[in-house]
């Protein structure tokens, strides 16, 4: 935080590495059940959003490299990780998750 004494992670930043972390793990699991080879590499943004009554809810997007598999592979297979992920699952119909698959 600007102008802040302390050191450290926000919540937002912690949120973020165990989603990522959380959502790598599915998309192993999902790849396996899909007779895919790939290898993936996670990272989740998180911030804070405005609600439009006035409160605030995190705003999530995750990006996921792939290689070994082509663009329209990665894509599907993000979003069946979406579907079995713990934190997807967690924040479904709650949190804006914006999802981001790129083919290497």
């Amino acid at each position: 935080r600007p102008g802040s004494t302390h050191v450290g992670a926000n919540p937002e930043q912690l949120f973020a590495l165990g989603y990522a972390a959380c959502f790598d793990s599915a998309l192993s699991m999902v790849a396996g059940q899909m007779k895919l080879v790939a290898t993936s590499k996670t990272s989740v943004e998180v911030g804070i959003g405005q609600r439009p009554d006035g409160g605030y809810t995190l705003d999530i997007d995750i990006y996921v490299e792939t290689t070994g598999i082509d663009a329209e592979q990665a894509q599907q297979l993000v979003e069946a990780a979406h579907k079995v992920c713990p934190y997807s699952n967690a924040t479904r119909n709650n949190v804006d998750v914006r999802l981001h698959a790129t083919a290497l």
